[in-house]
């Protein structure tokens, strides 16, 4: 049986939304003042990078865990490129993963992204849909 997700999403006058989650929490979004708005909550369209990122980030952390690799920071550089023509949306996206720490085990970081680029984001598949995706992978090692 397919799996269906519910969110409602309440208008809080102005031009500021909030959205609801199946797990209860919420997240506020607005647009900027040139737009009419007051920046009060988050951008619909960078919410899809956050959540791109989010996928991915919680793969990649869970498949490192399960193959036991240290890693003292981890984030994601995300980059939309938006169409001119209305409506606009996201023809070209770059996810940039920056990993941190001594000694990083380059071979199994690889491999942690590239199981969830390649398999397990759902939402970097729904992205190529309509986008170009773009994915690197940079080093820090601290030593």
């Amino acid at each position: 049986m397919a799996t269906t997700n519910k969110v409602i999403t309440h208008w809080k006058g102005n031009l500021q939304f909030e959205s609801d989650n199946p797990n209860g929490k919420t997240v506020l979004m607005d647009t900027s003042p040139e737009h009419g708005g007051h920046s009060s909550g988050l951008s619909p369209k960078a919410m899809m990078l956050s959540a791109l990122a989010g996928c991915s980030g919680l793969d990649v952390v869970s498949v490192l865990d399960k193959m036991k690799v240290q890693v003292s920071d981890f984030r994601m550089d995300t980059y939309g490129e938006l169409t001119d023509e209305h409506p606009k949306y996201y023809h070209t996206v770059s996810v940039e993963y920056h990993f941190y720490g001594d000694n990083l085990d380059e071979n199994k970081i690889k491999k942690a992204v590239d199981l969830s680029v390649e398999k397990y984001c759902g939402v970097m598949e729904m992205f190529r849909k309509f986008a170009t995706v773009k994915t690197s992978i940079h080093y820090h090692n601290i030593a």
